[in-house]
């Protein structure tokens, strides 16, 4: 069955921008308010009507993971990229591990709906989100393991709520490692299918 570079380029940029959301918060405090938006929205949306739809249906909110991805996958900016692979590789590590175990996916699906029940009690991206969502992450996902070392400045990684959307933006890559799979992705494909995932999101781009 031949593969779908489309959804399979727009789930890895997905786990990109949530590497790269990281990678930013960790060394400056902030990050693109849209962008972590994009992330947030994407973990509630569990039954989705396509790969896109994940997204906001909209392949513009992923430009920067998009970007991201070519970056990683041409070997760019190789510093901050390095940085970036590993969280990237982390998290796929720990959505496996996740994945094996019944009983906190489970779990996780619960908690995953229950915040959806109580989401309209917060306001859009508000602290409140952040750290119900982090919760999630730090109960159910974190004890899986591997735990995924976050670097940065110290200073402000001892901020709780650059923590909590630290944690929060974790879990929507897991979420986005999921639907990886979902839709076919593998690691084999970043080591021999390079130029095929680059050229797709080249594309997805060049339509933005």
């Amino acid at each position: 069955m031949a593969k779908n570079y489309y959804d399979i380029t727009l789930a890895l940029a997905g786990i990109c921008q949530a590497s790269g959301i990281v990678q930013k918060l960790a060394h400056e405090g902030i990050c693109s308010e849209q962008d972590l938006a994009t992330m947030v929205n994407s973990v509630t949306n569990m039954n989705p009507s396509s790969t896109l739809d994940v997204f906001g249906n909209d392949p513009a909110n992923l430009k920067t993971g998009l970007s991201a991805m070519l970056g990683m996958l041409t070997g760019g900016n190789s510093g901050l990229s390095a940085e970036m692979t590993r969280y990237m590789l982390s998290i796929m590590a720990l959505e496996r591990r996740l994945n094996k175990d019944q009983n906190a996916m489970d779990q996780l699906g619960q908690r995953i709906a229950q915040f959806e029940r109580q989401a309209s009690y917060f306001e859009p991206m508000s602290d409140g989100v952040f750290n119900a969502l982090a919760g999630i992450y730090v109960d159910v996902v974190s004890p899986a393991g591997p735990r995924i070392q976050v670097t940065g400045s110290p200073d402000i990684l001892k901020n709780t709520l650059v923590q909590a959307k630290v944690r929060a933006t974790l879990l929507a890559g897991i979420r986005c490692a999921v639907l990886w799979q979902q839709v076919g992705g593998s690691r084999i494909q970043l080591m021999f299918s390079r130029s095929r995932l680059s050229n797709q999101a080249k594309d997805i781009l060049s339509h933005l």
